[in-house]
């Protein structure tokens, strides 16, 4: 028997979105580690040492999606490794990890430590092309872009069963950290007037706050209590689109099988849509949303399977 050890982004997290991931995550942990023990450590503080005993013990640990990485890792970063750990630390695989923003080339810093803590002997998979180029450029090569593993099973069958046509409801979505109240109102107006019934569901823990403020439009809105259950409640007993800024919402609903339109606020949404063609648009063109809601839209998204089986063979 095999020590799997997971560091799982949706522990302490607000984020609905990283339970989404997560839930993919061990999706593949399962499929590949079936027989085997599979441990999950908090990804977001320093390590105990019951942490390092589990991870000395652990013949695979793994970093489970979102935006982890960055230039300037000492400044910005959504792990909560320290120095210190990488005494008795250097074993890190990546699953489905992302750049957070648009930035220049790792510093120093982050070049030392990412060497020091990833796996030198395992492939690592990254959500997007944006990703792998930055690792690449501190000499990090052993890489596949396999997109987000909440992707992984958006196959050409599976999309062949989605809908063309506009549905009766939306599930909208904004983001709290991420507001453009303008911008916004004028979504809210525009999906009220075009669906029968507008549902929203607050993925982080400030979006409620936010849609309230709109009192314009409280009354046309039916709230999604802020549960993934109940998001998933919703999407397998509806007829509904997806339109919003909150990108695994929109993955969900995809997975779900449900017509989608996710709206780019930063670069996650905007590479991985690059990569795979998944259905993204600014936020601000409100002309593209309009002609999706009333359009055909066919999805088609191309998922890189010959890079994921790539890093699944790995562990075979």
């Amino acid at each position: 028997m095999k020590i799997i050890s997971v560091f799982d982004t949706s522990i302490n997290d607000y984020n609905l979105g990283n339970q989404i991931i997560m839930e993919s995550v061990y999706n593949v942990i399962d499929e590949l580690f079936s027989d085997d023990f599979v441990f999950s450590l908090p990804y977001d503080g320093p390590l105990s040492r019951l942490a390092h005993e589990h991870i000395s013990a652990s013949n695979h640990v793994f970093f489970g999606g979102t935006n982890s990485l960055s230039s300037h890792m000492l400044k910005y970063t959504q792990m909560g490794f320290q120095l210190r750990d990488l005494v008795n630390f250097s074993s890190l695989t990546l699953l489905g990890v992302g750049w957070w923003q648009y930035q220049g080339k790792p510093d120093f810093y982050t070049k030392y430590f990412l060497k020091r803590l990833l796996n030198t002997n395992t492939i690592h998979s990254v959500r997007d092309e944006y990703t792998r180029q930055m690792l690449y450029s501190i000499g990090i090569t052993s890489v596949a872009n396999t997109c987000c593993p909440t992707a992984w099973g958006l196959t050409p069958a599976h999309c062949s069963k989605i809908p063309t046509k506009k549905a009766d409801s939306v599930v909208m979505t904004l983001t709290d950290y991420n507001k453009s109240r303008a911008i916004d109102k004028k979504l809210i107006a525009l999906l009220s007037d075009s669906y029968d019934r507008v549902y929203y569901w607050a993925q982080g823990v400030g979006d409620l706050e936010y849609i309230n403020s709109f009192v314009k439009f409280r009354d046309r809105i039916t709230v999604i209590p802020p549960r993934l259950k109940k998001f998933d409640e919703v999407l397998e007993s509806q007829q509904c689109d997806y339109i919003g800024t909150r990108l695994h919402a929109g993955i969900r609903a995809v997975q779900r099988s449900k017509r989608a339109l996710i709206l780019a606020i930063d670069n996650r949404a905007t590479e991985i849509s690059r990569d795979v063609d998944l259905n993204v648009l600014e936020r601000e063109n409100m002309s593209g949303i309009s002609e999706f809601i009333f359009g055909d839209y066919q999805t088609k998204i191309n998922i890189p399977f010959v890079e994921i089986e790539r890093w699944r063979a790995q562990f075979r």
